[in-house]
């Protein structure tokens, strides 16, 4: 038997109410029979059973409807396995917890600490709009350094995307060591030697439950892009050549990813220790004895204590779920040939500026490093990042190392597969951004891209405030660009230009104050990080921020 829709279900509701009286009824009782169908709520079956959620202004809202069990006791480290299913009709009025994470610095502009958090975290909310059928779909993947977020986060809003017909879904999935640990005790007890990963699984469960269900919301599940934004925007690039989660997605939108090499099962490479040996290590040096003594400890004090310890969460090259290294993969056509959309931020290294080495006291100095690390490559070095202004330079060559190369390596091999591949800069500064020399930071484009911008009470408190009408309008075309594509693989808005696929002359979105199409982002730029990626994989060394003041000298 078909479905009804929730919009068929919410209308024939409020017909009732408004239809079904009698001559002698008076207006105060149809109000209250209408008030009644609307208290109702859209309700939609799934696998599990019947949800119900919210209608808000033509859109019909679902939030923590579970896609799979929660990892609990024996799961902790486990692949994800199906919900339970239920009886009657589970409100989905309200998101769920998210996953477990440490406190954030109340100083950092990225301090935006969930309502609440557990371990039983593994839900999605569902946009829709209220007729729709057929309609594209978006799964967003927060951010977060793999380590916090969620996708209760109001600045995740799915209404923007609603309203120009797309059923928008965001997800939760395991963080931290919860969910990235590689251990040989979980190697030992998995049917197939595998650790790690699991925040991955956790996401490939997601898209499965999405395939198997959205149509009930009004989605098509033909037609599904998945879109994240830096740690999200890895999870994307891990997905696009996993092979379980090989058609589950249509398109991508990636924010600000990178393609950093990583810890192998089994075997040490590129200038790290084999994973499971990283987790040994790790629980040594918390003095865990056994699996087991890790799974009885409280969840909280664990993600505190190993990120204490200096536990940096990871994919791991564990030859299922990330077969190989993401830049292999890509230069052998091992991918999702899907259209994508790409781009990273300007001012990407502002907010980690911790990461940086020590300035040089003077240019001169600055130049004679460069030159004792690069030899005869450092003349192409300087004219890129010059010496004249350290500071600049060594954010942005940190920038190009992480984000901006990796992002258009995944463009161009995009579009040299033939698929539709569009890249952008993202490069509007604010004056509150201004002010503090945070302009177009790591992960400021995400209210843009959201249309969430004019909800200064969305932001965490040290979040620079832009100027509401000017970022609203900028907004409102960028969210243009990302829905569209997501329709039909190509970006358009009446209000902005038309966006050239990265194939014209590489061609790339360049938002500034107003979006503007130009070419050869950072002229050079690719080029020379492509060489020096070439030089260490080579010679079996990583990749990952070495360089500029941070790099080896070169053989």
């Amino acid at each position: 038997m078909k479905r009804l829709k929730p919009a068929l279900i919410s209308t024939g509701l409020a017909a009732l109410a408004l239809s079904g009286c009698s001559n002698g009824e008076t207006d105060s009782s149809q109000a209250a029979l209408a008030e009644d169908s609307a208290s109702a709520g859209p309700v939609v079956s799934v696998a599990q059973g019947d949800v119900k959620g919210l209608s808000e202004d033509g859109i019909n809202v679902f939030r923590g409807i579970p896609y799979a069990a929660p990892p609990v006791a024996d799961l902790r480290w486990a692949p994800p396995t199906a919900p339970a299913s239920w009886e009657g009709i589970r409100d989905a009025s309200a998101f769920g917890p998210s996953c477990v994470q440490p406190p954030v610095p109340p100083t950092s502009v990225y301090n935006d600490p969930p309502e609440s958090a557990s371990e039983d975290c593994l839900s999605l909310n569902v946009w829709s709009p209220a007729d729709a059928e057929d309609a594209p779909v978006i799964v967003w993947i927060h951010g977060g350094s793999l380590r916090i977020g969620g996708a209760a986060q109001p600045v995740y809003d799915g209404t923007a995307y609603a309203e120009r017909g797309v059923v928008f879904v965001s997800i939760n999935y395991r963080l931290g060591v919860l969910g990235w640990l590689a251990h040989p005790e979980l190697m030992a007890e998995s049917e197939h030697g595998l650790s790690g990963n699991y925040g991955l699984m956790d996401q490939v469960a997601a898209l499965e439950w999405v395939r198997g269900n959205i149509e009930a919301f009004g989605g098509d599940p033909s037609n599904v892009t998945v879109m994240g934004e830096s740690a999200g925007a890895l999870s994307v690039s891990y997905l696009l050549t996993s092979p379980p989660a090989e058609g589950l997605l249509d398109k991508a939108i990636i924010e600000s990813t990178n393609t950093r090499n990583f810890a192998e099962l089994g075997q040490a490479a590129y200038d790290l220790p084999a994973a499971e040996t990283e987790g040994a290590d790790l629980f040594d040096k918390l003095k865990i004895d056994t699996l087991e003594a890790a799974r009885a400890l409280d969840a909280q004090s664990l993600i505190n204590r190993t990120t204490l310890a200096g536990y940096a969460p990871a994919g791991t090259v564990d030859g299922k779920y990330i077969p190989r290294q993401l830049n292999e993969a890509f230069d052998d056509g091992e991918f999702a040939q899907v259209p994508v959309l790409a781009g990273f931020n300007s001012g990407e290294a502002r907010t980690y500026r911790m990461l940086l080495p020590k300035k040089p006291e003077s240019p001169e100095g600055y130049e004679a490093a460069i030159r004792a690390r690069y030899g005869e490559d450092a003349d192409a070095f300087l004219d890129l990042y010059p010496a004249d202004d350290m500071v600049e330079s060594m954010l942005a060559v940190n920038r190009d190392n992480v984000f901006g190369w990796s992002t258009e390596r995944i463009v161009r091999s995009a579009s040299e597969a033939g698929e539709p591949a569009y890249l952008y800069v993202f490069d509007y500064c604010y004056p509150a951004m201004a002010e503090r020399d945070l302009c177009a930071f790591h992960a400021s484009e995400v209210p843009f891209v959201f249309g969430t911008v004019g909800d200064l009470d969305s932001y965490p408190e040290q979040w620079p405030k832009p100027p509401v009408e000017e970022a609203e309008a900028l907004s409102s075309v960028l969210v243009d660009y990302w829905a569209s594509f997501a329709a039909t693989g190509q970006p358009q808005s009446a209000d902005g230009p038309d966006w050239a696929p990265y194939s014209e002359g590489e061609a790339y979105l360049h938002i500034g104050d107003e979006p503007e199409l130009r070419q050869d982002a950072y002229p050079g730029m690719f080029e020379f990080h492509e060489a020096l990626y070439q030089q260490r994989k080579a010679a079996g060394e990583g990749w990952f921020m070495r360089v500029g003041l941070g790099a080896e000298p070169l053989e």
